[in-house]
C-alpha cells in the first residue's frame, strides 16, 4: 500500500482561500491515463473529500437527452392523482411510490424534523441473489407504474450506465487513497445499488413548510457513492462544511454531484467525511417551483465486511461491519412511522 498523492495545493483545489471547496473533476484525462493528469485528479479528489465529501463530475459520457426523457416520463405519474399512484406505495427500502410522509431523513442524526417535503420512485438491482437469505431482504422486482409505460426501458438504461460509472469513480476513489485501482471495485461484483426519482413539487401540492421541514432534512448519506444529477433552484441543494456552515451547492448542468456516504467514510477510518446535506423547501418568493432529481446510490455487494483503512492513510481504526448489516439499520432510522 502506497501513500496518498501528495503534494502542494494548485489554485482551485479545496482548502485554498477564496477558491470552491468542491472542484469540478473532468473524468476524460483520467480515463485517457495520462500519469501526470491522473496524479493531479487523485490529489484533488482526496483534498476534496476530506473537506467536504462532495465532487462536480462531468466527462462522464452519460447522455443529457437521457435524463431529460426519464425526468418528463416520471413527471407524468407524479403529477396523477393520489388515488391512482396509491397501489405503487411503498415504505423506505421498498420498490414502488412513496408518497408524501414516507420518510424524514433528519432522523437519521437524531433530529426529530417533519417528514420530508417530496415524493420519490424508487428501484433498485434487478438480479437476485443466490442466497435465499439475501435475496429475501434486498431482491424484489421492481415495480414500473403502468401509467409512465417509457419509465422501464429509460431507467434501466440510466442506471446501467450509472453503474459503469461508479466503477470508474471507485477506481479513481482506489488511486486517491494510495491504494489498488481495484481496493473497492472487488466489492461490486453484484451489488445492492439503489436508485431514486425525487420530486419536489411547489406549495400547491406540499402546502406551506412547517418549521424545520425541508424537502429533504439535514443528513448524510449512507452508503458508499452517491451520483446524484439535479436542477438549479431557489429551494435546492445545500452541502455544509466545516469553514462556512450550509452553502448552496455549485450547480453544472453537464456535471454530476457526486458524495460519499456513511460506509465510504468508515472505511477510509474518516480520512474522507461523508457529505452532509440538504435541500431546501419551497421559497417563499417562489412557491410554484418544481424541482426533480435522479439519485443513484452505489452499495456493495452483501456480505461484505468493511474494515477502515489503517495508519497514517486512517485516521480512526472502526470495529470491522456487515455492510448491509450496517446500511440496512440507517434505512431504518429515517422510517416515518
Amino acid at each position: 500500500m502506497s501513500s496518498p498523492p501528495s503534494g502542494p495545493r494548485t489554485p482551485g483545489t479545496p482548502g485554498t482561500p477564496g477558491t470552491p471547496r468542491i472542484p469540478t473533476i473532468d473524468l476524460r484525462p483520467w480515463l485517457d491515463g495520462d500519469p501526470d493528469a491522473r496524479t493531479a485528479i487523485a490529489r484533488t479528489v482526496d483534498e476534496a473529500l476530506q473537506s467536504a465529501g462532495f465532487l462536480l463530475v462531468t466527462g462522464h459520457g452519460v447522455d443529457p437527452a437521457l435524463r431529460s426523457r426519464i425526468r418528463e416520463a416520471a413527471r407524468a405519474f407524479f403529477t396523477l392523482p393520489t388515488e391512482v399512484k396509491q397501489p405503487y406505495a411503498v415504505q423506505v427500502g421498498g420498490r414502488g411510490w412513496l408518497g408524501p410522509g414516507a420518510e424524514a431523513n433528519g432522523y437519521s442524526e437524531g433530529t426529530q424534523t417533519p417528514p420530508d417535503l417530496k415524493e420519490s420512485l424508487t428501484f433498485a438491482t434487478h438480479e437476485p441473489f443466490e442466497d435465499p437469505a439475501t435475496n429475501a431482504e434486498w431482491y424484489a422486482p421492481n415495480v414500473w407504474p403502468a401509467e409512465a409505460p417509457e419509465l422501464r426501458k429509460l431507467c434501466e438504461e440510466y442506471m446501467a450506465g450509472m453503474g459503469g460509472l461508479e466503477n470508474h469513480l471507485l477506481a479513481l476513489l482506489g488511486e486517491a487513497l494510495g491504494l489498488e485501482p481495484d481496493f473497492f471495485t472487488r466489492h461490486m461484483d453484484h451489488p445492492t445499488y439503489g436508485f431514486n426519482i425525487n420530486w419536489y413539487p411547489g406549495t400547491e401540492v406540499v402546502g406551506e413548510p412547517e418549521p424545520g421541514q425541508f424537502r429533504i432534512g439535514p443528513h448524510t448519506d449512507f452508503g458508499t457513492v452517491t451520483i446524484l444529477d439535479r436542477q438549479a433552484g431557489k429551494g435546492g441543494l445545500q452541502v455544509y462544511t466545516d469553514e462556512g456552515g450550509w452553502e448552496d451547492a455549485p450547480f453544472d448542468p453537464a456535471a454530476f454531484t457526486i458524495n460519499i456516504g456513511d460506509l465510504m467514510a468508515r472505511w477510509t477510518g474518516d480520512r474522507w467525511r461523508s457529505g452532509r446535506h440538504r435541500v431546501l423547501p419551497p421559497p417563499a418568493d417562489a412557491p410554484a417551483e418544481e424541482l426533480m432529481s435522479l439519485v443513484y446510490f452505489g452499495e456493495c455487494t452483501p456480505g461484505t465486511v468493511v474494515e477502515s483503512v489503517p495508519a497514517p492513510v486512517g485516521r480512526v481504526a472502526y470495529p470491522p461491519v456487515d455492510s448491509h448489516v450496517y446500511l440496512r439499520e440507517k434505512l431504518d432510522s429515517i422510517t416515518v412511522g
